[in-house]
Protein backbone atom coordinates (compact mmCIF):
# COMPACT_ATOMS: atom_id res chain seq x y z
CA UNK A 1 0.00 0.00 0.00
CA UNK A 2 1.37 3.44 -0.88
CA UNK A 3 0.89 6.54 1.22
CA UNK A 4 0.22 9.79 -0.62
CA UNK A 5 3.23 12.08 -0.93
CA UNK A 6 2.42 15.09 1.22
CA UNK A 7 5.42 17.33 0.51
CA UNK A 8 5.53 17.78 -3.25
CA UNK A 9 7.61 20.89 -3.80
CA UNK A 10 10.86 22.43 -2.72
CA UNK A 11 8.85 25.33 -1.28
CA UNK A 12 7.59 22.95 1.39
CA UNK A 13 11.11 21.66 1.95
CA UNK A 14 12.31 25.23 2.40
CA UNK A 15 9.67 25.81 5.05
CA UNK A 16 10.97 22.82 7.01
CA UNK A 17 14.56 23.98 6.70
CA UNK A 18 13.61 27.42 7.96
CA UNK A 19 12.37 25.86 11.18
CA UNK A 20 15.59 23.89 11.68
CA UNK A 21 18.04 26.73 12.14
CA UNK A 22 19.30 25.06 15.31
CA UNK A 23 20.49 21.96 13.45
CA UNK A 24 24.25 21.45 13.54
CA UNK A 25 24.63 21.53 9.74
CA UNK A 26 28.25 22.64 9.66
CA UNK A 27 29.66 19.93 11.90
CA UNK A 28 31.58 17.01 10.39
CA UNK A 29 29.60 13.96 9.34
CA UNK A 30 32.26 11.26 9.11
CA UNK A 31 29.84 8.46 8.27
CA UNK A 32 28.54 10.02 5.04
CA UNK A 33 30.50 13.21 4.26
CA UNK A 34 28.56 15.82 2.34
CA UNK A 35 25.15 14.64 3.60
CA UNK A 36 23.30 16.14 6.55
CA UNK A 37 19.78 14.89 7.30
CA UNK A 38 17.68 17.69 8.76
CA UNK A 39 14.34 15.98 9.33
CA UNK A 40 12.67 12.58 9.15
CA UNK A 41 8.94 11.97 8.90
CA UNK A 42 8.07 8.31 9.32
CA UNK A 43 4.58 6.99 8.61
CA UNK A 44 4.07 3.44 9.82
CA UNK A 45 1.04 1.22 9.30
CA UNK A 46 1.19 -1.46 11.96
CA UNK A 47 -0.79 -4.70 11.88
CA UNK A 48 -3.54 -5.73 14.30
CA UNK A 49 -1.49 -8.89 14.83
CA UNK A 50 1.59 -10.31 13.15
CA UNK A 51 4.87 -8.66 12.28
CA UNK A 52 4.57 -7.12 8.82
CA UNK A 53 4.71 -3.33 8.63
CA UNK A 54 4.13 -0.83 5.82
CA UNK A 55 6.32 2.23 5.95
CA UNK A 56 6.72 5.57 4.23
CA UNK A 57 9.55 7.96 4.96
CA UNK A 58 10.02 11.59 3.97
CA UNK A 59 13.56 12.77 4.55
CA UNK A 60 14.81 16.34 4.22
CA UNK A 61 18.51 16.30 3.35
CA UNK A 62 21.03 19.11 3.09
CA UNK A 63 23.90 18.45 0.69
CA UNK A 64 26.91 20.53 1.77
CA UNK A 65 29.47 18.96 -0.60
CA UNK A 66 29.02 18.09 -4.30
CA UNK A 67 28.34 14.39 -3.69
CA UNK A 68 26.24 12.62 -6.33
CA UNK A 69 24.70 9.86 -4.24
CA UNK A 70 22.65 9.50 -1.07
CA UNK A 71 22.93 6.27 0.87
CA UNK A 72 20.11 5.33 3.24
CA UNK A 73 20.72 2.40 5.56
CA UNK A 74 17.92 -0.18 5.37
CA UNK A 75 18.34 -3.89 6.04
CA UNK A 76 16.03 -6.69 4.97
CA UNK A 77 12.87 -4.79 4.05
CA UNK A 78 11.46 -4.41 0.55
CA UNK A 79 11.57 -1.01 -1.14
CA UNK A 80 8.62 -0.29 -3.42
CA UNK A 81 9.64 3.07 -4.85
CA UNK A 82 11.63 6.24 -4.23
CA UNK A 83 11.01 9.87 -5.09
CA UNK A 84 13.51 12.69 -5.11
CA UNK A 85 12.13 16.23 -5.04
CA UNK A 86 8.63 14.91 -5.87
CA UNK A 87 9.82 13.05 -8.97
CA UNK A 88 10.23 9.31 -9.40
CA UNK A 89 13.88 8.43 -8.81
CA UNK A 90 16.21 5.64 -9.72
CA UNK A 91 17.61 3.70 -6.81
CA UNK A 92 19.90 0.74 -6.26
CA UNK A 93 19.19 -1.76 -3.53
CA UNK A 94 21.52 -4.14 -1.74
CA UNK A 95 21.17 -6.09 1.49
CA UNK A 96 22.21 -3.13 3.65
CA UNK A 97 21.18 0.11 1.93
CA UNK A 98 19.30 2.11 -0.68
CA UNK A 99 21.57 4.14 -2.96
CA UNK A 100 19.90 7.07 -4.68
CA UNK A 101 21.77 8.97 -7.44
CA UNK A 102 21.57 12.77 -7.12
CA UNK A 103 21.63 14.20 -10.61
CA UNK A 104 20.83 17.85 -9.89
CA UNK A 105 23.77 20.30 -9.87
CA UNK A 106 25.19 21.19 -6.48
CA UNK A 107 24.17 24.58 -5.01
CA UNK A 108 26.45 25.31 -2.10
CA UNK A 109 24.19 27.35 0.19
CA UNK A 110 20.70 26.16 -0.76
CA UNK A 111 21.17 22.55 -1.75
CA UNK A 112 18.28 20.82 0.00
CA UNK A 113 16.58 17.64 -1.18
CA UNK A 114 13.33 15.89 -0.32
CA UNK A 115 13.51 12.11 -0.46
CA UNK A 116 10.46 9.84 -0.16
CA UNK A 117 10.70 6.07 0.31
CA UNK A 118 7.87 3.50 0.30
CA UNK A 119 8.88 0.23 1.92
CA UNK A 120 7.62 -2.67 4.03
CA UNK A 121 8.12 -6.18 5.35
CA UNK A 122 8.94 -7.99 8.59
CA UNK A 123 11.70 -6.30 10.61
CA UNK A 124 14.19 -8.80 11.96
CA UNK A 125 15.54 -6.39 14.57
CA UNK A 126 15.27 -2.78 15.68
CA UNK A 127 11.48 -2.82 15.94
CA UNK A 128 10.78 -5.49 18.53
CA UNK A 129 7.30 -6.92 17.92
CA UNK A 130 5.52 -9.16 20.39
CA UNK A 131 2.71 -10.97 18.57
CA UNK A 132 2.19 -14.29 20.37
CA UNK A 133 -0.82 -12.96 22.32
CA UNK A 134 -3.29 -10.87 20.23
CA UNK A 135 -4.48 -9.08 23.36
CA UNK A 136 -0.92 -8.09 24.22
CA UNK A 137 0.33 -7.30 20.70
CA UNK A 138 2.96 -4.57 21.02
CA UNK A 139 6.05 -3.17 19.36
CA UNK A 140 8.95 -1.09 20.60
CA UNK A 141 11.85 0.57 18.82
CA UNK A 142 15.19 -0.62 20.18
CA UNK A 143 17.80 0.96 17.93
CA UNK A 144 21.10 1.14 19.78
CA UNK A 145 23.72 1.09 18.40
CA UNK A 146 22.84 0.89 14.67
CA UNK A 147 19.71 -1.25 14.53
CA UNK A 148 17.37 1.51 13.34
CA UNK A 149 18.33 0.43 9.82
CA UNK A 150 16.35 -2.76 10.38
CA UNK A 151 13.09 -0.81 10.19
CA UNK A 152 13.83 2.83 9.25
CA UNK A 153 15.51 4.09 6.06
CA UNK A 154 18.01 6.50 7.61
CA UNK A 155 21.58 7.71 7.88
CA UNK A 156 22.12 5.43 10.85
CA UNK A 157 25.10 7.01 12.61
CA UNK A 158 25.30 9.32 15.64
CA UNK A 159 27.22 12.01 13.75
CA UNK A 160 24.09 12.93 11.74
CA UNK A 161 21.31 14.16 14.05
CA UNK A 162 17.88 15.27 12.87
CA UNK A 163 14.43 16.16 14.06
CA UNK A 164 11.69 13.54 13.63
CA UNK A 165 7.94 13.31 13.18
CA UNK A 166 6.08 10.05 13.78
CA UNK A 167 2.74 9.16 12.17
CA UNK A 168 1.70 5.78 13.54
CA UNK A 169 -1.44 3.91 12.46
CA UNK A 170 -2.32 1.15 14.87
CA UNK A 171 -5.30 -0.55 16.55
CA UNK A 172 -7.26 2.00 18.58
CA UNK A 173 -6.92 0.00 21.80
CA UNK A 174 -3.13 0.42 21.71
CA UNK A 175 -1.41 3.47 23.16
CA UNK A 176 1.34 5.05 21.04
CA UNK A 177 4.26 6.90 22.65
CA UNK A 178 7.18 8.43 20.77
CA UNK A 179 9.77 11.19 20.87
CA UNK A 180 8.77 14.77 21.45
CA UNK A 181 5.31 16.29 21.72
CA UNK A 182 1.99 14.60 21.06
CA UNK A 183 0.55 16.48 18.09
CA UNK A 184 -2.78 14.69 17.86
CA UNK A 185 -4.82 11.57 17.35
CA UNK A 186 -7.58 10.83 14.85
CA UNK A 187 -9.76 7.82 14.16
CA UNK A 188 -9.19 6.24 10.77
CA UNK A 189 -12.15 5.38 8.55
CA UNK A 190 -12.82 1.70 8.03
CA UNK A 191 -11.59 0.44 4.66
CA UNK A 192 -13.73 -1.60 2.29
CA UNK A 193 -13.84 -5.18 3.45
CA UNK A 194 -12.10 -4.33 6.71
CA UNK A 195 -12.63 -6.93 9.44
CA UNK A 196 -9.94 -5.73 11.84
CA UNK A 197 -10.21 -3.61 14.95
CA UNK A 198 -10.83 0.14 14.78
CA UNK A 199 -7.62 2.01 14.01
CA UNK A 200 -6.21 5.36 15.11
CA UNK A 201 -3.50 7.57 13.68
CA UNK A 202 -1.21 9.14 16.30
CA UNK A 203 1.30 11.90 15.61
CA UNK A 204 4.33 12.85 17.69
CA UNK A 205 6.96 15.44 16.79
CA UNK A 206 10.45 15.92 18.20
CA UNK A 207 11.61 19.45 17.35
CA UNK A 208 15.18 19.01 18.61
CA UNK A 209 17.74 17.10 16.52
CA UNK A 210 18.57 13.69 18.00
CA UNK A 211 20.66 10.72 16.83
CA UNK A 212 18.77 8.02 14.95
CA UNK A 213 19.50 5.43 17.66
CA UNK A 214 17.14 7.26 20.07
CA UNK A 215 14.28 7.76 17.56
CA UNK A 216 11.64 5.28 18.71
CA UNK A 217 7.99 4.41 19.09
CA UNK A 218 6.21 2.33 21.74
CA UNK A 219 2.88 0.75 20.80
CA UNK A 220 0.98 -1.48 23.18
CA UNK A 221 -1.77 -1.85 25.77
CA UNK A 222 -0.09 0.76 27.95
CA UNK A 223 -1.77 2.74 30.71
CA UNK A 224 -0.50 6.25 31.45
CA UNK A 225 0.35 7.38 34.99
CA UNK A 226 0.85 11.14 35.11
CA UNK A 227 3.71 12.34 37.31
CA UNK A 228 2.72 15.93 36.69
CA UNK A 229 4.69 19.01 35.79
CA UNK A 230 8.21 18.82 37.23
CA UNK A 231 11.27 21.08 37.17
CA UNK A 232 9.18 24.22 36.72
CA UNK A 233 11.08 26.93 34.89
CA UNK A 234 13.90 24.50 34.08
CA UNK A 235 12.96 23.30 30.60
CA UNK A 236 13.64 24.50 27.07
CA UNK A 237 9.85 24.16 26.71
CA UNK A 238 8.07 26.20 29.41
CA UNK A 239 6.56 25.94 31.91
CA UNK A 240 8.42 22.77 32.96
CA UNK A 241 8.95 19.09 32.29
CA UNK A 242 5.77 17.02 31.99
CA UNK A 243 6.57 13.46 33.09
CA UNK A 244 4.51 10.28 32.76
CA UNK A 245 4.99 6.57 33.24
CA UNK A 246 3.48 4.09 30.73
CA UNK A 247 2.95 0.55 32.01
CA UNK A 248 0.78 -2.49 31.53
CA UNK A 249 -2.47 -1.88 33.45
CA UNK A 250 -1.74 -4.48 36.12
CA UNK A 251 1.34 -2.52 37.19
CA UNK A 252 -0.43 0.75 37.91
CA UNK A 253 -0.46 -0.16 41.60
CA UNK A 254 3.36 -0.13 41.51
CA UNK A 255 3.36 3.59 40.75
CA UNK A 256 4.69 6.07 41.48
CA UNK A 257 7.10 3.82 43.41
CA UNK A 258 10.66 4.69 42.42
CA UNK A 259 9.35 7.32 39.99
CA UNK A 260 8.68 9.58 42.98
CA UNK A 261 12.33 10.52 42.40
CA UNK A 262 11.86 11.33 38.70
CA UNK A 263 10.92 14.96 39.32
CA UNK A 264 13.75 15.73 41.76
CA UNK A 265 16.26 13.98 39.47
CA UNK A 266 15.32 16.13 36.47
CA UNK A 267 15.38 19.27 38.60
CA UNK A 268 18.83 18.41 39.99
CA UNK A 269 20.32 17.85 36.54
CA UNK A 270 18.62 20.92 35.10
CA UNK A 271 20.05 23.10 37.86
CA UNK A 272 23.48 21.46 37.62
CA UNK A 273 23.85 21.51 33.81
CA UNK A 274 21.15 23.31 31.81
CA UNK A 275 17.38 23.31 31.24
CA UNK A 276 15.84 19.99 30.21
CA UNK A 277 16.25 19.77 26.42
CA UNK A 278 13.00 18.09 25.25
CA UNK A 279 9.23 18.58 25.18
CA UNK A 280 8.40 15.97 27.81
CA UNK A 281 9.85 12.93 29.54
CA UNK A 282 8.08 9.57 29.37
CA UNK A 283 9.18 6.48 31.28
CA UNK A 284 7.97 3.39 29.40
CA UNK A 285 7.74 -0.28 30.28
CA UNK A 286 9.04 -1.75 27.06
CA UNK A 287 10.79 -4.47 25.15
CA UNK A 288 14.47 -3.55 25.06
CA UNK A 289 17.72 -5.50 24.97
CA UNK A 290 19.01 -3.30 27.79
CA UNK A 291 17.96 -2.64 31.35
CA UNK A 292 17.15 0.89 30.28
CA UNK A 293 17.46 2.76 27.00
CA UNK A 294 17.78 6.55 26.94
CA UNK A 295 15.57 7.31 23.93
CA UNK A 296 15.15 11.08 23.66
CA UNK A 297 12.19 12.20 25.82
CA UNK A 298 10.93 8.57 26.02
CA UNK A 299 13.08 6.30 28.19
CA UNK A 300 12.36 2.58 27.77
CA UNK A 301 12.92 0.22 30.70
CA UNK A 302 13.19 -3.55 30.44
CA UNK A 303 9.88 -5.38 30.73
CA UNK A 304 11.51 -7.92 33.06
CA UNK A 305 12.70 -5.19 35.44
CA UNK A 306 9.21 -3.68 35.53
CA UNK A 307 7.50 -7.04 35.99
CA UNK A 308 9.86 -7.81 38.86
CA UNK A 309 9.18 -4.33 40.28
CA UNK A 310 12.92 -3.73 40.35
CA UNK A 311 13.19 -0.27 38.79
CA UNK A 312 15.54 1.76 41.00
CA UNK A 313 16.17 5.50 41.38
CA UNK A 314 19.76 4.84 40.25
CA UNK A 315 18.51 3.43 36.94
CA UNK A 316 16.12 6.35 36.48
CA UNK A 317 18.95 8.78 37.26
CA UNK A 318 21.30 7.12 34.76
CA UNK A 319 18.83 7.11 31.87
CA UNK A 320 17.64 10.63 32.69
CA UNK A 321 21.21 11.96 32.65
CA UNK A 322 21.48 10.67 29.09
CA UNK A 323 18.86 13.21 28.01
CA UNK A 324 21.64 15.79 28.37
CA UNK A 325 24.66 13.58 27.65
CA UNK A 326 24.15 11.18 24.77
CA UNK A 327 20.91 12.62 23.41
CA UNK A 328 21.38 16.41 23.43
CA UNK A 329 25.20 16.20 23.24
CA UNK A 330 26.00 13.08 21.23
CA UNK A 331 29.40 11.40 20.72
CA UNK A 332 30.30 12.07 17.08
CA UNK A 333 32.07 8.72 16.74
CA UNK A 334 31.39 5.43 18.51
CA UNK A 335 34.93 5.32 19.92
CA UNK A 336 34.04 8.30 22.15
CA UNK A 337 31.07 6.51 23.72
CA UNK A 338 32.31 7.39 27.20
CA UNK A 339 30.99 10.93 26.57
CA UNK A 340 27.56 9.32 26.80
CA UNK A 341 27.91 6.34 29.15
CA UNK A 342 30.67 7.69 31.38
CA UNK A 343 28.74 10.93 31.85
CA UNK A 344 25.48 9.11 32.65
CA UNK A 345 27.31 6.85 35.11
CA UNK A 346 28.96 9.76 36.91
CA UNK A 347 25.81 11.85 37.01
CA UNK A 348 24.04 8.85 38.48
CA UNK A 349 26.71 8.95 41.21
CA UNK A 350 26.19 12.70 41.62
CA UNK A 351 22.53 11.95 42.26
CA UNK A 352 23.63 9.51 45.00
CA UNK A 353 25.78 12.28 46.47
CA UNK A 354 22.84 14.70 46.33
CA UNK A 355 20.15 12.34 47.66
CA UNK A 356 22.08 10.08 50.06
CA UNK A 357 25.10 12.12 51.08
CA UNK A 358 28.87 12.08 50.71
CA UNK A 359 29.43 8.82 52.60
CA UNK A 360 27.16 6.87 50.26
CA UNK A 361 28.75 8.59 47.27
CA UNK A 362 32.29 7.68 48.34
CA UNK A 363 31.25 4.09 49.04
CA UNK A 364 29.75 3.82 45.57
CA UNK A 365 32.89 5.26 43.94
CA UNK A 366 35.01 2.71 45.85
CA UNK A 367 32.85 -0.14 44.53
CA UNK A 368 33.19 1.29 41.05
CA UNK A 369 36.98 1.49 41.42
CA UNK A 370 37.11 -2.14 42.49
CA UNK A 371 35.24 -3.13 39.33
CA UNK A 372 37.66 -1.14 37.18
CA UNK A 373 40.87 -2.59 38.59
CA UNK A 374 39.51 -6.12 38.12
CA UNK A 375 38.42 -5.49 34.53
CA UNK A 376 40.34 -7.14 31.73
CA UNK A 377 39.18 -4.62 29.12
CA UNK A 378 40.51 -1.73 31.23
CA UNK A 379 43.95 -3.33 31.32
CA UNK A 380 43.98 -4.04 27.58
CA UNK A 381 42.18 -1.19 25.81
CA UNK A 382 41.86 2.60 26.15
CA UNK A 383 38.62 4.42 26.98
CA UNK A 384 38.63 6.19 23.59
CA UNK A 385 38.66 3.02 21.51
CA UNK A 386 38.45 3.95 17.83
CA UNK A 387 39.68 0.53 16.65
CA UNK A 388 36.84 -1.58 18.08
CA UNK A 389 34.43 -2.53 15.28
CA UNK A 390 32.01 -4.62 17.35
CA UNK A 391 29.94 -1.77 18.80
CA UNK A 392 28.31 -3.94 21.44
CA UNK A 393 31.78 -4.58 22.92
CA UNK A 394 32.01 -0.86 23.68
CA UNK A 395 29.39 -1.36 26.39
CA UNK A 396 32.14 -2.14 28.85
CA UNK A 397 33.86 -1.01 32.03
CA UNK A 398 35.92 1.55 30.12
CA UNK A 399 32.91 3.37 28.71
CA UNK A 400 30.90 3.27 31.95
CA UNK A 401 32.91 3.04 35.18
CA UNK A 402 36.32 4.26 34.02
CA UNK A 403 34.68 7.04 32.01
CA UNK A 404 32.88 8.12 35.18
CA UNK A 405 36.16 8.05 37.09
CA UNK A 406 37.81 10.27 34.48
CA UNK A 407 35.19 12.90 35.28
CA UNK A 408 35.58 12.29 39.00
CA UNK A 409 39.35 12.83 38.81
CA UNK A 410 38.86 15.96 36.69
CA UNK A 411 36.61 17.27 39.43
CA UNK A 412 39.30 16.61 42.03
CA UNK A 413 41.98 18.16 39.84
CA UNK A 414 40.27 21.49 39.06
CA UNK A 415 37.83 21.81 41.98
CA UNK A 416 34.03 21.88 42.06
CA UNK A 417 33.38 25.45 40.76
CA UNK A 418 35.62 25.02 37.71
CA UNK A 419 34.43 21.46 37.11
CA UNK A 420 30.74 22.30 36.92
CA UNK A 421 31.33 25.50 34.97
CA UNK A 422 33.35 23.50 32.42
CA UNK A 423 30.61 20.88 32.17
CA UNK A 424 28.08 23.62 31.51
CA UNK A 425 30.34 25.21 28.88
CA UNK A 426 30.86 21.88 27.14
CA UNK A 427 27.12 21.24 27.11
CA UNK A 428 26.18 24.69 25.83
CA UNK A 429 28.85 24.59 23.12
CA UNK A 430 27.57 21.27 21.74
CA UNK A 431 23.91 21.23 22.74
CA UNK A 432 21.76 19.53 20.07
CA UNK A 433 24.96 18.66 18.23
CA UNK A 434 27.87 16.26 18.53
CA UNK A 435 31.22 16.22 20.31
CA UNK A 436 34.45 14.30 20.75
CA UNK A 437 36.76 14.02 23.74
CA UNK A 438 38.95 16.95 22.68
CA UNK A 439 35.88 19.18 22.82
CA UNK A 440 35.56 18.34 26.51
CA UNK A 441 39.27 18.97 27.03
CA UNK A 442 38.96 22.41 25.42
CA UNK A 443 36.06 23.29 27.72
CA UNK A 444 38.08 22.34 30.80
CA UNK A 445 41.19 24.12 29.61
CA UNK A 446 39.17 27.24 28.88
CA UNK A 447 37.56 27.29 32.32
CA UNK A 448 40.62 26.26 34.34
CA UNK A 449 43.30 28.15 32.43
CA UNK A 450 45.42 24.98 32.55
CA UNK A 451 46.85 22.73 29.84
CA UNK A 452 45.21 19.34 30.32
CA UNK A 453 46.32 17.35 27.31
CA UNK A 454 48.47 15.14 29.55
CA UNK A 455 45.44 14.25 31.69
CA UNK A 456 43.19 13.35 28.78
CA UNK A 457 45.93 11.41 26.98
CA UNK A 458 46.90 9.22 29.91
CA UNK A 459 43.42 8.47 31.16
CA UNK A 460 41.56 8.15 27.85
CA UNK A 461 44.09 6.99 25.27
CA UNK A 462 46.09 4.47 27.27
CA UNK A 463 44.92 1.31 29.02
CA UNK A 464 45.20 0.82 32.73
CA UNK A 465 45.71 2.84 35.90
CA UNK A 466 48.50 3.48 38.42
CA UNK A 467 49.61 0.54 40.56
CA UNK A 468 51.04 2.45 43.51
CA UNK A 469 53.42 1.13 46.13
CA UNK A 470 54.11 3.75 48.80
CA UNK A 471 56.93 3.57 51.31
CA UNK A 472 57.43 6.25 53.93
CA UNK A 473 59.71 7.26 56.71
CA UNK A 474 59.46 10.15 59.16
CA UNK A 475 62.64 12.17 59.75
CA UNK A 476 62.18 13.45 63.29
CA UNK A 477 65.10 15.89 63.25
CA UNK A 478 63.79 17.87 60.27
CA UNK A 479 60.17 16.94 60.91
CA UNK A 480 59.76 15.86 57.31
CA UNK A 481 57.95 12.89 55.88
CA UNK A 482 59.89 11.12 53.15
CA UNK A 483 57.68 9.35 50.60
CA UNK A 484 58.83 6.92 47.95
CA UNK A 485 56.10 6.36 45.36
CA UNK A 486 56.71 3.44 43.02
CA UNK A 487 54.48 2.55 40.07
CA UNK A 488 54.38 -1.06 38.97
CA UNK A 489 55.56 -2.43 35.61
CA UNK A 490 52.10 -3.42 34.38
CA UNK A 491 51.34 0.00 32.82
CA UNK A 492 53.40 3.02 31.81
CA UNK A 493 53.76 5.52 34.69
CA UNK A 494 50.96 8.02 35.29
CA UNK A 495 51.05 11.60 36.51
CA UNK A 496 48.59 12.40 39.29
CA UNK A 497 47.92 14.34 42.48
CA UNK A 498 47.89 12.05 45.51
CA UNK A 499 46.19 13.03 48.74
CA UNK A 500 47.69 11.58 51.91
CA UNK A 501 46.25 11.60 55.41
CA UNK A 502 48.75 11.35 58.25
CA UNK A 503 47.42 10.11 61.60
CA UNK A 504 49.73 11.08 64.46
CA UNK A 505 50.42 9.31 67.73
CA UNK A 506 48.27 11.81 69.61
CA UNK A 507 45.31 11.16 67.27
CA UNK A 508 45.62 14.39 65.29
CA UNK A 509 45.16 14.21 61.53
CA UNK A 510 46.93 16.15 58.77
CA UNK A 511 45.94 15.92 55.12
CA UNK A 512 48.15 17.03 52.24
CA UNK A 513 48.38 16.52 48.47
CA UNK A 514 51.57 15.75 46.57
CA UNK A 515 52.12 15.86 42.82
CA UNK A 516 53.40 12.50 41.59
CA UNK A 517 55.26 12.71 38.26
CA UNK A 518 54.97 10.13 35.48
CA UNK A 519 58.09 8.21 36.51
CA UNK A 520 58.54 4.69 37.78
CA UNK A 521 59.92 5.85 41.18
CA UNK A 522 59.50 9.26 42.80
CA UNK A 523 61.03 10.61 46.01
CA UNK A 524 58.91 13.30 47.70
CA UNK A 525 59.55 15.10 50.98
CA UNK A 526 56.72 16.77 52.89
CA UNK A 527 57.14 19.04 55.97
CA UNK A 528 54.92 18.02 58.88
CA UNK A 529 53.25 20.23 61.46
CA UNK A 530 52.70 19.55 65.12
CA UNK A 531 54.79 17.93 67.83
CA UNK A 532 53.46 14.38 67.51
CA UNK A 533 55.02 11.90 65.09
CA UNK A 534 52.85 10.26 62.37
CA UNK A 535 51.78 6.74 63.28
CA UNK A 536 50.15 5.71 59.98
CA UNK A 537 49.32 7.10 56.56
CA UNK A 538 46.10 6.73 54.60
CA UNK A 539 46.46 7.16 50.85
CA UNK A 540 43.60 8.71 48.85
CA UNK A 541 41.28 9.03 51.88
CA UNK A 542 38.71 11.04 49.86
CA UNK A 543 38.48 8.45 47.06
CA UNK A 544 39.73 10.77 44.31
CA UNK A 545 42.28 8.62 42.45
CA UNK A 546 41.77 5.60 40.23
CA UNK A 547 44.64 3.41 41.41
CA UNK A 548 45.58 0.42 43.50
CA UNK A 549 47.57 1.09 46.68
CA UNK A 550 50.12 -0.82 48.71
CA UNK A 551 51.94 0.76 51.65
CA UNK A 552 54.38 -0.04 54.45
Amino acid sequence: MKVRLRLNSLVAVGAICGSLAHAQVDSPHPYQPGIDVLHYEFTLDLPDTGRTILGYAEIVVRRYLPVNQLRLDLVGLQVDSVRLDARSARFFRDTAAIRIPIESPFQERTDTLLVAVWYGGRPQDGLIIQSNDPNRWSCFGDNWPNRARDWLPSVDHPSDKATVTWIVRAPSDRNVVANGKLVGRRSLPATVGSIGRPRTETRWKESRPVPVYVMVIAVGPLAQYDLGLTARGLSEFPPGVRQSVYVLPELLDYLPGPFKEAGPIVEFYARTVAPFPYEKLAHVQGLTTYGGMENASAIFYSNDIFQGRRVTPDLIAHETAHQWFGDAVTPREWGHLWLSEGFATYFQELWVEKSEGETAFMASMRRSREQIVRSRVVSERPVVDTLETDLMRLLNTNSYQKGAWVLHMLRGLVGDPVFFNAIRSYYQNHRHGTAESDDLREAFEGRSGRELGWFFDQWLRRPGFPDVAAHWKFEAASRRLRLEITQGERFAPFRFPLTVEAVSEDGSVQQFTVEVPAVRRAQIKVPMKGASNPRRLVFDPNVRLLATFRSN
